[in-house]
């Protein structure tokens, strides 16, 4: 009985959230958590950021650099109804955080934060910027939280109930550490493999994103080189929730040129 009722939720909560499209993302993802929940998270999450930074007085004191952002997004929003018909209605959200931080973040629904320290940092040009923006966007459109968090609910059950098999089997193996080493073996074999996914398909989908607003795909190269240069620590890509930053930048380079066709019709936007 339980066997069949794994089976069902399997059935019934694997979708795909966007539409096959240029970019060829079209996998079938874990949905068993409700949209509203991810959503409601994230309004408070995006909330809470928003306060703390103006607590600290860090919250878009860059006015051109304000509208800069906004300027790149809103032209990339423009274009996400080619991913999925809804994402024109997300009530949008977009602001610039002071931080040393080189990074940015698209929450569900729509939730946009972008730190300075990613335009500082590595002289981000528009394209580039558009690129890292178009990526944090595409995770917001393929829901790759709410898998995530799908993902998560499924793997606490499976453990519940492997510690509750082998406590019943009374093996001599402590239920603590047969629950650790699934814990590990799920984390290596099953969560990081499929973030790593997630990141494949926010780079694909980014990249078409910002080639359909006008932005060169290419920019995304040029912006993983900057990155590159700018890490400190080469984690392993089997530890990584990241593809490798070498494995990225050629990934990138050949997508972009096979959705370079996509640029040139219209870049003069």
């Amino acid at each position: 009985m339980k066997f069949l009722l794994i089976v069902l939720i399997f059935i019934t909560g694997c979708a795909s959230t966007t539409l096959n499209t240029d970019s060829g993302v079209s996998r079938q993802q874990l949905l068993i958590l409700p949209k509203f929940i991810t959503n409601s998270m994230a309004i408070d999450a995006y909330k809470e950021a928003i306060r703390n930074a103006e607590k600290n007085n860090k919250l878009n004191n860059n006015k051109e650099l304000l509208d800069r952002v906004k300027n790149i997004s809103y032209k990339l929003i423009d274009e996400v109804t080619i991913f999925r018909d809804d994402a024109k209605e997300w009530k949008w959200e977009i602001n610039v955080e002071e931080s040393e931080e080189v990074n940015a973040y698209c929450m569900p629904g729509g939730k946009i934060m972008v730190f300075s320290g990613l335009v500082k940092k590595v002289n981000a040009t528009d394209d580039e910027l558009a690129a890292v923006i178009g990526h944090e966007i595409s995770h917001a459109l393929r829901e790759h939280g709410r898998e995530r968090m799908s993902t998560a609910l499924v793997q606490q059950v499976g453990i519940i109930g492997f510690a509750a098999y082998i406590a019943n089997k009374g093996t001599s193996i402590s239920t603590d550490a047969a629950v650790q080493a699934v814990a590990l073996g799920t984390t290596l074999f099953f969560a990081l493999p499929n973030s790593r996914e997630q990141e494949r398909e926010a780079d694909k989908i980014g990249l078409e994103l910002t080639a359909r607003a006008g932005y060169n795909p290419m920019a995304a190269v040029s912006l993983w080189r900057k990155m590159s240069e700018l890490s400190e620590v080469n984690m392993p890509e089997f530890l990584s929730t990241h593809p490798s930053n070498e494995n990225r930048i050629k990934d990138l380079a050949e997508h972009a040129k096979k959705i370079n066709a996509l640029y040139e019709a219209n870049k003069n936007k």
